[in-house]
C-alpha cells in the first residue's frame, strides 16, 4: 500500500459568496464559465477543465453581516486560472477595463516559476489570478 494519495487535478471547489445571482454573473460574464445547474441555493458552474460551486452562507445564523473575503484568515488566498499565453492576459486587461473591474500590471515572475499573472477580485473581494506561461 503507497504512503500518500494519488491525487489528480482540481476537480472543483465551493465559494461560499454574499450574493449567489452576482457571482455567477461575474464568472459567467468575465471569466466564460457555463452554469451548469441550479442547487437550489446555489448553483455549479464549469469552465470544461474545473467546477466551481457557487453557494450562500451554509450556517445564515453565523455569518457577519457585510463581510469580505479576506486572504489573511485561515483558508483560501487565491484562486488561479490558466490561460494559453500573455496575448490572453493582455486581452483580458482589456475585457476586465471595459468592465471596469480593478487589476494589477501583468507581471513577471521570472525562471524560476515561469509564469506570467494578471491579478484582480470577484465581487466579494476573493483573488482571482490569470497565469500564463513565460515567453522562452
Amino acid at each position: 500500500m503507497a504512503d500518500s494519495i494519488a491525487t489528480q487535478g482540481v476537480h472543483h471547489l465551493r465559494l461560499t459568496v454574499s450574493n449567489v445571482d452576482r457571482t455567477v454573473v461575474f464568472f459567467t460574464e468575465v471569466l466564460g464559465f457555463k452554469k451548469l445547474m441550479d442547487l437550489n441555493p446555489g448553483a455549479f458552474l464549469s469552465n470544461g477543465h474545473v467546477g466551481i460551486g457557487i453557494g450562500p452562507h451554509p450556517d445564515p445564523g453565523r455569518a457577519m453581516p457585510g463581510d469580505r473575503f479576506d486572504e489573511n484568515r485561515i483558508g483560501l488566498d487565491h484562486l488561479s486560472f490558466g490561460v494559453a499565453s500573455r496575448a490572453d492576459l493582455e486581452h483580458a486587461v482589456g475585457v476586465l477595463d471595459t468592465r471596469r473591474i480593478p487589476h494589477s500590471e501583468i507581471r513577471d515572475l521570472g525562471p524560476a516559476f515561469g509564469i506570467c499573472i494578471l491579478i484582480f477580485r470577484d465581487p466579494d473581494n476573493i483573488q482571482l489570478e490569470l497565469s500564463a506561461p513565460r515567453a522562452p
